[in-house]
């Protein structure tokens, strides 16, 4: 069977159209010293059954865990039937960016939507149109915070992601940015210690609950950054946000997260999508696409593109973002998961991933084992002692069908006999027993 359309006709004629009379020839400027003359070492094509029993014996390789308590920025919640049902409509799951309003409605209502979700739960006036994920976000976040107050120091916890740690310094190089991290006090982040990084400091972000899982003194810690002039920027859990302050009632000008909880399956670790979040004075240096409501010469009510500047798409050195585009596909999904759940069925999410986080705390201790962090408060996630190394204790557990969570050891090297357990809705009262028994010493 043929994958490709294209025929040795195809070829001629397209040679023939731009003036050449062969392969040779189109290729004539590149001098025969660097061009590649030998069989390239790839296996011989398969038919289609081959390729298919190929494919099925590579995928039997998968190992699936029995059950899973692996979090550490994504995690496995429950996608209601409905996620899918929606998404899979033609006018939802082949649209394009929606440049022409008048045969876009639906998808740029549906934007419209999202943003006014993400508003609401974060506290803030306006959102984009999405992100890429949680990570290119905060380093979206770094360029609105240098052309907003003109500094170019980036304060960023240690107890913040380190995948959006990492991902901020890089992108820092391009934006001219000096960052800097400062180190968590048993667990959480103190406020004094920002306090004295955020001076000339254009922005401090911190993740509420952490990457520990603690829940951090965040109103304290915006205070503090408000103090030195610089915006308080929290990176948040979209589920968190059912029983937390939104991080626009306790000061933040901006917020950021990975929107992988609300409405997006894991899958191995992507594509999810990012939210950002703006207090008004900011509207203009929001990076990627914003949906406004308008109305029409008729007096209708309709949606459009709005805000966006010339620079974001012709004169790339002054962008906001150098990701022009966003996740409306997968942002779509969040904002169907969020409209099932409404505010109520969000809170009891949350309160549920609570309340079997605490049972866990309870039946891990039970057991013997130790938290990391005993005397702070979590909500989903929390550090466990293992009693040796985390990667050994993560590898044993596998073998019995348990992912017992995230050994902090490839992040933090100081905590070599940590492993970071989460929790969620899905997780069973029975599954969480198994894992009490697996860890046992």
């Amino acid at each position: 069977m043929s994958y490709l359309s294209l025929t040795e006709a195809d070829r001629e004629e397209m040679l023939a159209a731009i003036g050449v009379a062969s392969i040779e020839e189109l290729f004539r400027d590149i001098p025969a010293a660097v061009r590649f003359a030998g069989a390239l070492d790839v296996p011989r094509a398969l038919s289609e059954a081959e390729l298919t029993r190929h494919m099925e014996q590579l995928a039997a390789k998968n190992v699936l865990d029995d059950v899973s308590f692996l979090g550490a920025g994504i995690y496995d919640h429950y996608v209601p039937a409905v996620v899918d049902a929606v998404l899979q409509r033609g006018e939802f799951l082949t649209a394009y960016t929606p440049y022409q309003p008048e045969l876009s409605q639906g998808v740029l209502q549906a934007i419209f939507e999202y943003q006014t979700a993400i508003c609401e739960l974060t506290g803030m006036d306006v959102s984009n149109a999405s992100g890429y994920d949680g990570t290119t976000v905060a380093a979206d976040v770094c360029f609105v915070a240098k052309a907003a107050t003109g500094r170019t120091k980036i304060v960023i916890t240690e107890a913040t992601n380190p995948q959006v740690r990492q991902v901020v310094k890089t992108f820092a190089r391009g934006f001219g940015l000096q960052i800097v991290e400062v180190p968590h006090t048993n667990g959480t982040t103190d406020p004094a210690l920002v306090r004295e990084a955020a001076q000339d400091a254009a922005a401090v972000i911190f993740q509420h609950p952490n990457f520990f899982g603690c829940l951090e003194p965040a109103p304290e810690l915006a205070a503090v950054a408000n103090e030195a002039g610089a915006l308080p920027v929290a990176h948040v859990d979209l589920v968190s946000l059912g029983v937390l302050e939104a991080p626009g009632n306790y000061g933040c000008a901006l917020a950021i997260g990975e929107g992988q909880s609300a409405g997006n399956a894991m899958s191995y670790g992507g594509p999810h999508y990012g939210f950002l979040a703006a207090k008004e004075p900011y509207m203009r240096k929001l990076p990627g696409r914003i949906v406004g409501e308008t109305v029409d010469t008729a007096g209708k009510r309709g949606y459009v593109l709005t805000l966006q500047t010339r620079e974001q798409h012709i004169r790339r050195e002054k962008a906001t973002s150098n990701i022009t585009t966003n996740q409306t596909l997968l942002a779509l999904a969040g904002l169907v998961h969020l409209s099932l759940l409404g505010p109520q069925g969000l809170r009891e999410t949350a309160e549920t991933c609570m309340a079997l986080s605490a049972y866990a705390k309870d039946r891990l201790q039970a057991k013997g084992l130790e938290l990391l962090f005993p005397e702070q408060a979590t909500f989903k996630e929390f550090a466990v002692r293992v009693g040796r190394n985390g990667r050994e204790v993560a590898r044993a557990a596998r073998t019995q069908g348990v992912n017992p969570g995230y050994p902090l050891v490839r992040d933090y090297p100081e905590l070599d006999d940590a492993i970071l357990v989460a929790v969620t809705e899905r997780r069973t009262v029975e599954e969480i027993d198994r894992l009490a028994e697996v860890l046992a010493p």
